[in-house]
Parts: C-alpha cells; sequence; structure tokens
C-alpha cells in the first residue's frame, strides 16, 4: 500500500490548518485601549453642616470643575439634597450625627468599603460640642475615623476643618466650647499626619460669623456655604495634586563638586500674601492672612513678614509659627501647610490687642 503515508501526511496537515489560522488570528488582533485612569474619589464627611443639604459641596463641585479638575468623583452612601445648581451630591453628611458615636458605632468602615475614598473632607463636631462631650474625646473618636480610613486606603489623604462657630439659642456655652475644640485639632493633626497619609487641617472657623453666615447661629446660609468652599477649594486642589507636607529640617546640604556638571534649571517658587482684619472691638481685632503660591513649582516653606503700629500686639495666632518683636511681626508656615501647589493657598489668623484702631499693614512674603 504505497499511497497510505502520501494520505496520513495529508490529513495531519488539514487538521493541523485550524490551529495555524487560529493563532494567525490571535497574532493579528489589535491591542485593547488602555483603561481610562479612575477619578479621585472625594468624600464629604459629617453631620448636617454636611449633608443637609451642605450646599458648600455644590459651590465647591462646580469651582473645582470649572478650574479644570473634572477628574473628581464626590462619593458618599447619601444622596444629594437640592442647592439649586447642578452638582455630584453624593455624601456622607449625617443629620444629627456625633463624631464620637459613629466611632463608637463603627459606622464608618461600611461606608468606607461602599465608596472607597481617595480623600476625605471632615467637618465632624457640632452635635458633639452642642452635647458638651469634652474635646479630648472628640479627638479620640477622630483618631479612630482617621485610622479606619487609613484601613481602608492607606495612602488616604484626610483633610480635617476646623468647626464652624456656634451660637444656638438654646446653648449659650457651645461658642466657647467650638473654640475649646478648634484650638486642639492643630496638635491632634501635627501628632497623626504621616508622609504616607497626611493630615491637613483647613480653619472654617476664623472669619467666619454665626450673625451674617447662618440662618439658625450654626447651619451656614448662602454667605456662609461660599465662604465653607473657599476654605476648603486650596485644600482639594492640594491633595489632588499629590502633595504632602514638607519636612520642617532641611537636609544637609553635600559639598558641590569643583567642576559642576550642566543642569536643568529648577522651577521657580514664589508666593504673595494679603491681610485683612476680620473683626474688631474695643481694645482688640481679629486678623487674617491668606498665603498664596504664585510660582509655577511647589513650595516647601513660606515666611510672611508685616510691621504693627505701636500699639498693637499680637497675643494668639493659629495655622502659622508666628513671632513679634516691637512692631515687627513675622509668621512662618506650620509643618503640613508650607507646601503648595502652584495656585494653592493657606491661611493664618491671630488675635490682638491695640490701644487704637487697627489698619492693615503691608505684607510681604518669601518662598522656599
Amino acid at each position: 500500500m504505497p499511497r497510505r503515508p502520501f494520505v496520513s501526511a495529508l490529513l495531519a496537515a488539514l487538521a493541523a490548518a485550524p490551529l495555524v489560522l487560529i493563532s494567525g488570528l490571535a497574532a493579528a488582533a489589535p491591542a485593547q485601549p488602555a483603561a481610562a485612569a479612575a477619578p479621585v474619589r472625594v468624600m464629604p464627611l459629617g453631620d448636617s453642616i454636611t449633608g443637609s443639604p451642605g450646599c458648600w459641596r455644590s459651590i465647591l463641585w462646580n469651582r473645582l470643575q470649572s478650574t479644570g479638575h473634572t477628574d473628581i468623583d464626590f462619593v458618599g452612601t447619601l444622596g444629594p439634597q437640592g442647592c439649586g445648581q447642578p452638582h455630584d451630591g453624593d455624601n456622607e453628611g449625617h443629620g444629627g450625627y456625633l463624631a464620637t458615636n459613629v466611632a463608637n458605632q463603627n459606622l464608618l468602615p461600611g461606608w468606607l468599603s461602599a465608596t472607597r475614598p481617595d480623600i476625605v473632607l471632615m467637618h465632624f463636631g457640632t452635635n458633639d460640642v452642642w452635647s458638651n462631650i469634652p474635646p479630648a474625646t472628640i479627638l479620640a473618636a477622630y483618631g479612630k475615623l482617621v485610622d479606619q480610613m487609613r484601613a481602608s486606603n492607606p495612602a488616604m489623604r484626610v483633610i480635617v476643618a476646623k468647626i464652624i462657630p456656634m451660637a444656638p439659642a438654646s446653648c449659650a456655652e457651645c461658642g466657647q466650647r467650638a473654640v475649646a475644640l478648634n484650638s486642639a485639632i492643630d496638635g491632634w493633626a501635627a501628632g497623626k499626619t504621616t508622609a504616607q497619609s497626611p493630615v491637613v487641617v483647613v480653619d472654617q472657623w476664623t472669619g467666619f460669623s454665626t450673625a451674617t453666615d447662618t440662618y439658625d447661629g450654626v447651619h451656614p446660609n448662602a454667605a456662609g456655604d461660599q465662604k465653607m468652599s473657599d476654605r476648603w477649594y486650596p485644600a482639594v486642589v492640594a491633595a489632588l495634586s499629590g502633595a504632602t507636607p514638607s519636612p520642617t529640617v532641611s537636609p544637609t546640604v553635600s559639598p558641590s563638586p569643583t567642576v559642576s556638571p550642566t543642569s536643568t534649571p529648577s522651577a521657580p517658587v514664589a508666593c504673595a500674601a494679603t491681610y485683612r482684619i476680620t473683626n474688631q472691638w474695643q481694645g482688640g481685632w481679629q486678623g487674617e492672612v491668606t498665603v498664596r503660591s504664585t510660582g509655577t513649582a511647589r513650595t516647601s516653606g513660606w515666611r510672611v513678614g508685616f510691621t504693627l503700629p505701636d500699639g498693637q500686639r499680637i497675643t494668639q495666632a493659629w495655622n502659622a509659627e508666628l513671632t513679634q518683636s516691637g512692631t515687627a511681626v513675622s509668621a512662618r508656615n506650620v509643618s503640613w501647610n508650607g507646601a503648595l501647589a502652584a495656585g494653592a493657598e493657606a491661611t493664618f489668623g491671630f488675635l490682638g490687642s491695640t490701644t487704637g484702631t487697627p489698619t492693615v499693614p503691608a505684607v510681604t512674603c518669601t518662598a522656599g
């Protein structure tokens, strides 16, 4: 049977042909396009000031959109409650909730699991203050909440507010209690922040008036919503850019070699500062300075200087290391607000005593 080997070879070749064809098709298949980067997920967390209706969120979201920060997603298990303009209204603003109860009852992990945020904006503690919970207990709850955030996302960026002032008709002591809580937040944040998961404080208290910025002494009106959005905005932009706190001690600089290689000049850093009087009374005033990064590169720190008239003395400051020698005042960033991306802002405030009428001095700003 001399033809049998030929037939066997032919059949084997035909059987292999589909495999070759399939392999060729697989090799020729076009590459799939890369998946689009996921948006940065931002969770607004708090009580009714954040969620009922919390219209500062709609103002903030629209400002971020209009300034090019479109790849963001506000997240939360609660939906929007109006506010009169289109916005991404998802949030975790639970009316009537206490930060201490949310921590003690372990409510946050479920919200985090459902929404997976990268950034948390937390204005929380108003109801705790109203309930006369001690500041140390509230801060312990803050600490537990941050730990739960980091368990969800080790690189969580946390932006915590000094709460807005309180003057409810039913609680004459609430205003001072809010001051006591706010005065302890900077120190708490400094001990809680890390390079991987920075905790940044936003001062929502300074310059906010319960008389003109709330409708009931507690909840913001339209003017208050605008102020809150304005305070959140630079911190959110810095978080979106990945800015993290800079170390307060500069690294040791190694000696330069005799012949330096050619190098590309670093991008310039610069800043500008504005001073305003936010309140005044007989014998005293409250001031605020806003520092803005005006260069093209991120700052590693900043220093502000101004001169006060004779008879004016600063007695208390926050969000800056401030010293006064005679009439000369110098303020520098603290550990968590020195790193400002281009266009970002930081604000510090102070109280002062005076024998005359406070005036607005000229201000200088030097960036590092």
